[in-house]
């Protein structure tokens, strides 16, 4: 039997949504796995809680589970997600995870990407705004091997949408399976074309952990050189037309 791994001085992983595994199911219905990482603030929730329930719709039938990632403690918050990362293979063994997060759960994302089950991220408005100072640039070696996306409104007061673009542009020499959308006019909780970005994170996040196949936009992102791949448009009513 596997080992409980101990929390990480506070973290925790919220109630599974999505394909179903308690009375009368066995892990094996579990073919893949996301962690939701939140933002710094509960006032600024962002599209994290609306991204869970559309995976829960739109992949439970796959074997997709989801948990939202409870911060708490002191503990870095990458430091916690590596814990989930764990937690997760030892619930429902060696299946592909996803780690999503908005806000500083973005850069949590981004850093604790190097766990060996994480085949993929989705970052939505990072606070990269410290860490993209030229002298101490975010790490990007973790993403190889990922495929990766990243989502930032241009009008985002609070976090630069340029820094994500350095960082971006980094990322793609490491890892040619990186992509990144401008939601254009957006802020920070990005509310104005919340379907959208959903409706975007949930198409890239099927294909990275199941069928490897994505909407024409998000394909044409992640072919596309820098930096027309990393200053992708999401076009208004993304998602009403999706088919895959």
């Amino acid at each position: 039997m596997a080992q409980h791994a101990p929390p990480a001085r506070g973290a925790r992983l919220g109630r599974a949504a999505g394909a179903r595994t308690g009375s009368g199911s066995t892990e094996s219905t579990v073919n893949g796995v996301v962690l939701l990482l939140p933002g710094a603030s509960r006032f600024s929730p962002g599209p994290v809680r609306p991204l869970a329930r559309a995976l829960a719709r739109a992949g439970g039938a796959e074997g997709l589970v989801t948990h939202m990632v409870v911060h708490g403690g002191d503990s870095a918050r990458e430091e916690q997600a590596e814990w989930a990362a764990d937690e997760a293979v030892r619930r429902y063994g060696d299946v592909p995870v996803c780690l999503a997060g908005y806000d500083a759960g973005g850069v949590a994302a981004l850093r604790a990407a190097g766990h060996g089950a994480v085949n993929s991220v989705v970052v939505i408005a990072p606070c990269l705004t410290e860490a993209a100072r030229t002298d101490s640039p975010e790490p990007v070696k973790q993403l190889s091997g990922r495929q990766v996306l990243i989502v930032h409104g241009t009008n985002d007061a609070r976090s630069d949408p340029e820094a994500s673009f350095r960082l971006a542009a980094r990322a793609k020499k490491a890892n040619r399976s990186t992509c990144r959308f401008e939601v254009h006019s957006d802020g920070h909780g990005l509310r104005e074309h919340q379907p959208e970005v959903v409706a975007l994170a949930v198409d890239f996040i099927l294909g990275a952990v199941f069928t490897g196949r994505y909407s024409r936009p998000v394909t044409d992102a992640l072919a596309a050189p820098p930096p027309l791949g990393l200053r992708m448009p999401l076009a208004s009513g993304f998602g009403k037309a999706l088919r895959r």
